[in-house]
């Protein structure tokens, strides 16, 4: 990723960090250490990849203490305690740089109607649909095609890309990023079984969402039945994720793709949940529960650590063990066999 160069004396002004080498090397691009030019900047976080700190062809790269005599020895460092959380805030202040600023505005195409609110600094792109009793706080971006139902709200600053739906009386909290596709406050899956078929219930609630939250393309949360669905404040969720009706996910919690949570689950805070993971309804799992992927979560947990498996799920490192027992099932029943023979 290019742009007009920097000086590493720019950057350290900025981000901070310890700089050994050249203050007025020029950096034009973020890239891994394998695909860096003479004007990259890498970071090196895992010891995996410490054998390409010798080869790269990067201006600079940004290490940890322990490896600060390695990386000058083969040119300009930025020495951190947390290479990887420097690299992100490192792509925060390019892309704000970088990107097209936000112009504020309504464009010509868009249907607002008088009874929304739009605060200040607020972009409203093309064929976007903001309806009556909306609110839409400063410096929002609503992109192409969205649709801001009657009474929803966005928080200051957050970002709607196009293609995005907040149904009526949804709300999101401030600095929020919302991906194209994403659906808030669809229906609850809620019916009742009868002699003639099922019996729609009908979902009263919202979805309330806070503040930080980003949420990836083609996510669906679904309204609560009465009460609302709640996402809390710093939740990270990824693309094709689906939050069933009134789930409440704590805060800072993250979820990778395709993961998928039954009704009227409580997620506590700082928990990870991996790709494909399934949570069943109606259980709760407690503050700093880790979740590997493809994982279907059938009972409550209680405890804190990580859980893996596809079924039953246990804790981590019984279920290795299991597994590993499992890849030799076939030759113990031989061997049991064999044995049963004599």
């Amino acid at each position: 990723m290019g742009s007009t160069p920097v000086t590493l004396a720019e950057l350290i002004a900025a981000l901070g960090g310890d700089l050994l080498g050249g203050a007025d090397i020029r950096i034009s691009a973020i890239a891994p250490l394998d695909e860096a030019g003479e004007e990259g900047i890498s970071f090196l976080s895992n010891p995996r990849y410490q054998g390409q700190l010798a080869t790269t062809r990067a201006a600079c790269v940004i290490v940890a203490p322990s490896l600060a005599e390695a990386a000058a020895a083969r040119g300009a460092a930025i020495v951190t305690p947390d290479p990887y959380l420097y690299f992100a805030r490192l792509t925060q202040w390019w892309a704000a740089r970088t990107r097209p600023a936000s112009v504020a505005g309504v464009h010509p195409s868009a249907i607002v109607s008088p009874e929304a609110r739009l605060g200040q600094g607020v972009e409203i792109g093309p064929l976007a649909v903001i309806e009556a009793g909306a609110v839409i706080g400063d410096g929002a971006r609503i992109g192409a095609h969205c649709v801001v139902e009657r009474g929803a709200v966005v928080g200051e600053g957050t970002r709607l890309a196009p293609r995005v739906v907040l149904g009526h009386g949804c709300r999101i909290g401030a600095r929020g990023i919302v991906h194209s596709g994403v659906v808030i406050g669809a229906d609850g899956f809620g019916f009742a079984p009868s002699k003639q078929g099922y019996v729609k219930i009908e979902q009263l609630g919202n979805v309330a969402i806070g503040d930080d939250v980003e949420i990836g393309a083609n996510t669906c949360i679904d309204r609560g039945a009465l009460a609302d669905t709640v996402i809390e404040d710093g939740v990270k969720l990824d693309n094709l994720i689906q939050i069933a009706h009134n789930v409440h996910i704590g805060r800072n919690t993250a979820m990778a793709g395709c993961a998928a949570v039954a009704g009227s689950t409580r997620i506590g805070a700082n928990c990870t949940i991996g790709g494909a993971a399934n949570i069943i309804g109606h259980l709760t799992i407690v503050d700093g529960v880790h979740i590997s992927a493809a994982t279907t979560v059938t009972r409550s947990i209680s405890a804190p650590g990580v859980y893996s498996g596809p079924y039953p799920f246990e804790e981590n490192s019984s279920w290795q063990k299991n597994a590993a027992t499992l890849r030799q099932l076939s030759t113990l029943r031989e061997r049991v066999r064999d044995l049963e023979k004599k």
